[in-house]
Parts: C-alpha cells; structure tokens; sequence
C-alpha cells in the first residue's frame, strides 16, 4: 500500500488542526483559572481590608469572639466555591481532550479498518483467517477501549459526586457550628 501526496498532506493537516484544537483548550482553562485567581485575590484583598478594620474596632474580648464567628464562615464559603470553581475548570478540560481524543480514535478505527479491507481485497487466497483475526483482535481493543471510557466516565461522575456531597458538608458543618457559638454568646 503506498500514501499519495494528498493523503499524506490531509493526514498532516488533520494533526495540526488537533494539536491546535488541544493548545487552545488548554489556553482557555489556563485563562480561566488565572481569571479566577485574579479575582479570588482580588476579594480576599478587600476581605482582609475590611476584617482588619473591624478588628481594630473591637472593644472587648467578647466582641472579638463574635467578630471572628462571623469572619470564618464567609472565609469557609468562599474557599470551597474557590475549590469547586477550580474543579469545574479542570473537569471541563479534561471532558473536551476526552471527547478530542474519542474522536481521534474513532477517526483512527474508520482508518485501520479502511486498509485492513483493501488489503484483504488484495491478499493471496487463504488469508482470510489471518485478516478475520486481526479485525476481531482491532474489535477486541476497541470494546476495552469503550469499557475504559466508561468506567473513567462513572469514576468521574462519582468524584464529582462525592465533591459536590463533601463541600455542602463542609458549609453546612461551618454553619452549624457558627450557629451554635453564637447560641452561646447569646445565652
């Protein structure tokens, strides 16, 4: 089997295109993150001007008490929707490689078995067991390759799952426990 000119300037083109695709993926996730940083620094900046005035304030023990009860938990909250903000970003990143790299594999299965036909049609007689073992054998890794897929997609689901349940837990654990300081400054 030989590859013409134009096949082999296709092909060329067709890897640039991917490798452009995944450079500005990776761009855009990178742009974002850093936005996100800019504007978490940004917040904890002004946070941390306006917490320092209001200590300064204070005048007594107990009111230093209530002051830092009502700093944490806005500090908690804002560090896990920073947390879930950066997951979000690397989950949506990781999601559109996975679907680039799906495609490139399917392109690459249309391909093998394009020229695994053509060389059955060509092949001497008597082949046909050696060609029907090399599709069953391409059928084989593309079913582990779909298990493998499937199984990375239910793990990720269930990470994302699990972050989801240990974030609210988190907030709701700050809560409560806000709340019931201030039950006891209150009595």
């Amino acid at each position: 089997m030989s590859t013409s000119p134009e096949q082999f300037a296709a092909f060329n083109k067709a890897n640039i295109e991917t490798l452009l695709t995944v450079a500005n993926n990776a761009f855009a996730s990178a742009e974002r993150l850093a936005a996100l940083n800019l504007n978490t620094a940004r917040s904890l900046l002004e946070d941390g001007v306006s917490n320092t005035k209001a200590l300064l304030g204070v005048k007594d023990v107990q009111e230093l008490i209530n002051l830092q009860t009502s700093l944490a938990q806005p500090l908690v909250e804002k560090t896990v929707a920073y947390a879930r903000s950066v997951y979000e970003i690397a989950s949506q990143g990781q999601e559109e490689f996975s679907k680039l790299l799906e495609g490139q594999v399917a392109e690459l299965n249309k391909g093998v078995a394009s020229a695994l036909d053509k060389a059955a049609k060509s092949a001497p007689a008597g082949s046909d067991v050696a060609v029907a073992a090399v599709k069953s054998a391409i059928a084989a890794a593309n079913s582990a390759y779909d298990s493998l897929s499937k199984a990375a997609k239910q793990v990720a689901e269930i990470a994302e799952a699990n972050v989801a349940a240990a974030t609210n837990a988190t907030v709701k654990a700050v809560s409560t426990t806000s709340k019931a300081a201030s039950s006891k400054k209150a009595a």
